[in-house]
């Protein structure tokens, strides 16, 4: 018997008793789904996989885990960019999958109670239907849920105006490594009551606990919008006007920023040509601002218009009908997965402040000449987060391997001198972890491996993440 088949037996043994056949898992299809996500080529094999349906039964799950030393990984729908949600120990994948209600839409109050399973855009769907409005919205929306949003801290185009999953959350509960279960905060739009742990969850990526319910706040839905596809002959240009777009006083609920290949890589995965790209341009604006009716939009489209005028842009496609506008963010919204489609690739989530664009984009060209890589970026330029796509193309495996990785620590370290940090909104995981000295101090890191202390004393909750020099093996 294989040390694995060892593990797995050992898993049998202990798990299969707490929950039915058709939902613990040792063999089979679900075991190859539950060891990738979307981060590059990794592959690591849990020895289980549980999909518990209750906070009753994701408890239990843990309190077995925790008695016996074994290794636990919450899993998501696998669209995760860093490797949070890879059980790089083997152990249990706990699959929140089945948890996956919407428990109550409460209309006095414009909140939402639901569970981690619940896919972004279902539960966008379910509020607005109720002329409400959750505004955090993933590339990934229609396949990635809100326990992985809530794990990650996901952002998306409307962040800019918005804000992040943090911003949307009031309350949340969770299971500890023990199996016991806490609420983390309260339904109300204040809460100064102890120590912020509501806040501390989000983006933990599952390294403190196992989140099983969440209360967020909603919004009245805007109801107008406008959008406009912008394009320049020059990247420099493009990255300037961000911030002068905020500088006339203008607030877009999106400002989204496109080199060229990824607008052309997009085309191709996608098959839609409509959009004409004109072969100079080297880079594109996508700009978006809504409100309550014409009235709020229109003072604000015309700021925006002022500015383009004044910074080179070119001719400019505003759209006008619904069709139209989804079209476009069709486009956007296919740009990574068209990106990765081209070549096998490696992706940093960068972030500094937006008026420090145009240097981050000349940091990465001027690596991608000293290092001999192809990069394309895009992201979401309103908020300073740039996802930066090196290409491996014919690269040779030396290269790839041993060289890019000193590329990409003189990269981040060039982010955080410009103000920035080294995800915005994917999370740091298992590809990041080994540059978190570069942004954070080694006393803040000792605090937070104190933290991870505090709440995983026995260390079994998603080891091998976020914290650098922690071993991990492929099992």
């Amino acid at each position: 018997m294989t040390m694995t088949e060892n593990y797995t037996e050992n898993c049998r043994n202990i798990f299969e008793k707490l929950l039915p056949a058709e939902r613990i898992h040792f063999e089979g299809d679900v075991m190859g789904f539950f060891s990738r996500d979307e981060t590059e080529d990794l592959c690591f094999r849990p020895w289980v996989v549980a999909e518990p349906e209750s906070v009753e039964e994701v408890s239990s799950l843990l309190r077995a885990a925790f008695e016996n030393d074994i290794p636990v990984t919450p899993g998501g729908a696998r669209t995760g960019l860093s490797g949070g949600a890879l059980a790089v120990h083997g152990g249990l994948v706990l699959s929140l999958r089945r948890m996956n209600r919407i428990l109550d839409i409460d209309l006095k109050n414009n909140q939402v109670v639901v569970e981690p399973g619940v896919i972004t855009e279902v539960l966008q769907n379910a509020v607005e239907e109720k002329g409400l409005f959750y505004a955090v919205d993933p590339a990934s929306r229609g396949t990635c849920t809100i326990g992985g949003n809530l794990a990650e801290n996901s952002g998306g185009p409307r962040a800019v105006k918005y804000g992040v999953t943090k911003d949307w959350v009031l309350n949340l509960q969770v299971v500890l490594s023990d199996g016991q279960v806490i609420e983390t905060g309260a339904n109300t739009l204040k809460n100064s009551t102890g120590y912020n742990l509501t806040a501390l969850m989000v983006g933990s990526e599952g390294t403190l606990g196992v989140i099983t319910r969440a209360t967020l706040k909603l919004l009245p839905l805007p109801k107008f919008s406008a959008l406009m596809f912008v394009p320049f002959k020059n990247v420099s240009d493009a990255c300037r006007t961000i911030s002068e777009i905020f500088l006339s006083g203008a607030t877009p609920s999106a400002l989204e920023f496109m080199e060229r290949d990824a607008m052309v890589l997009a085309q191709e995965f996608t098959g839609n040509k409509e959009l004409h790209l004109d072969p100079t341009d080297e880079a594109y604006l996508l700009i978006e601002v809504d409100g309550a009716n014409e009235a709020e939009i229109m003072p604000q489209c015309e700021s925006i218009l002022s500015v383009l005028e004044l910074q080179s842009a070119g001719d400019i496609l505003f759209a006008q009908s619904s069709d139209e506008k989804e079209k476009l963010w069709y486009l956007r919204r296919r740009v990574g997965e068209a990106v990765k489609a081209s070549s096998i690739y490696k992706e940093e989530d960068t972030v500094v402040p937006r008026a420090r664009l145009p240097q981050l984009m000349d940091a990465v060209k001027r690596l991608g000449d000293e290092y001999g890589f192809r990069s394309i970026c895009y992201g979401h330029a309103g908020d300073g987060n740039l996802h930066i796509n090196i290409l491996k193309d014919d690269l040779s495996e030396e290269m790839w391997s041993d060289v890019l990785p000193v590329a990409i620590r003189k990269l981040f370290t060039e982010v955080v001198a410009l103000g920035g940090t080294l995800s915005g909104e994917h999370g740091i995981g298992l590809v990041q972890k080994e540059y978190m000295d570069i942004a954070l101090s080694p006393p803040n890191l000792l605090i937070q491996r104190g933290i991870k202390d505090v709440f995983d004393p026995k260390g079994i909750l998603n080891p091998g993440k976020i914290f650098p020099n922690e071993s991990h093996e492929r099992v």
